[in-house]
């Protein structure tokens, strides 16, 4: 479970994540607060043809997709209760059922979760499944606001204006003292995707 502020770099994290573990499968990322509720369950875990108007055809979901590799699962902190039943059932039996379908899929899919969200207080809301909450959070990893650790701002503002002269066939820009002092004293409040 990752937790930070909007635009710490959560996904980045994850995606680190994943290419050191040696999974064989894919990273397969999911926004969760992007995707409406009645659509997200679909996303999740797959529909079977016929089961909602609209379903044409059958779809594989998110959770099959990552099979053998990486789901991670932004913003699970604005999932609705009815798809955290959903979810918590598929983390305990490790098997996925489609929408409409009648059998499920074994999946050995990791986990990777975050959130901006106070989960501890949604929990106590009632928001929040307690089980899910418990179930996500074995390994948590809280990121710090970029504030918080100015001492990364010009690192990571080099790494940017390297990566994007790269992008555009230039040379890369050089910060003067005067930036790099204006960088150091702004608070960030848009952290990393602020400053790239």
């Amino acid at each position: 479970l990752i937790l930070g502020e909007s635009g710490t770099g959560k996904e980045l994290i994850a995606r680190a994540i994943h290419d050191i573990s040696g999974a064989k499968g894919s990273f397969v990322p999911v926004n969760c607060g992007a995707i409406p509720d009645n659509l997200l369950e679909s996303e999740l875990f797959g529909h079977e043809k016929g089961s909602f108007t609209g379903a044409i055809s059958s779809k594989p979901g998110r959770f099959t997709l990552a099979d053998n590799g990486t789901i991670f699962l932004d913003e699970i902190g604005e999932m609705s209760p009815h798809i955290q039943v959903k979810l918590l059932r598929v983390l305990q039996e490790k098997v996925v059922e489609s929408v409409g379908g009648i059998k499920g899929r074994a999946v050995n899919v990791r986990v990777i979760a975050a959130t901006n969200v106070n989960l501890k207080e949604a929990v106590k809301a009632g928001k929040f499944r307690e089980d899910l909450y418990y179930r996500l959070n074995v390994v948590p990893v809280e990121l710090p606001a970029l504030r918080q650790r100015a001492e990364d701002v010009v690192l990571l503002a080099e790494t940017f204006s390297k990566k994007f002269a790269a992008d555009n066939k230039r040379r890369p820009l050089v910060f003067s003292p005067e930036v790099t002092s204006a960088f150091h004293s702004y608070s960030w409040p848009g952290n990393i995707r602020e400053l790239e």
